[in-house]
Formats: C-alpha cells, structure tokens, sequence
C-alpha cells in the first residue's frame, strides 16, 4: 500500500506533528513500508494455528500466598521532613 504526502500530513496533523517537506516524504516511505510488511503478514496461512496468550509454553512456578504483617512505619517516616505520630505532616492546599 503506498502512503501518499496528503495522507502523511493528515497523519501528522491528528498527532500533532509538525513535519516539514523532507521529514513527510521520509515519513511516508517508511509508513508504506510498514502497511506493506503488515499486508505481507497477512497473507500467512494461519487455519491450523492454535491462538496463544503467552509465545512460552513453560508454566511458571507459584508461591504460596501467606500473609507477613509487618509494621514497616518507623523505616518509612524515618526519611520524612516532619511527621506527627504515624502519619507524614504536609503543608495545606485546600483553603
């Protein structure tokens, strides 16, 4: 499929590109290149192709869920400017 200059500044405007004239003629090359590779892989032979959700077929091994209730508040407001009993003291924002 070849991509043509109009098509190209249409592209860019929808995203918000500004090209000038050299980097839209480069650009609509490579996006012909890329509808030209896709249309290639289109005419793959897919039919007796199972759908996959992982390329890997390796299972990966699962750890035991077990809850550690740890109170981790001394460590976390040790880096903090000010603090007031457990909890982080930050200016107002809200009038």
């Amino acid at each position: 499929m070849k991509i043509d200059k109009n098509t190209t500044i249409k592209i860019a405007k929808l995203s918000r590109l500004k090209l000038d004239n050299k980097e839209i003629d480069e650009l609509s090359i490579e996006l012909s290149t890329i509808l030209d590779w896709v249309e290639q892989l289109n005419e793959v032979d897919t039919n007796n192709i199972e759908p996959l959700s992982n390329v890997s077929s390796a299972e990966l091994p699962l750890r035991k869920d077990l809850e550690e209730s740890q109170n981790n508040s001394e460590n976390v407001l040790s880096n903090a400017p000010e603090k007031l009993e457990n909890y982080f003291v930050v200016p107002k924002v809200v009038e």
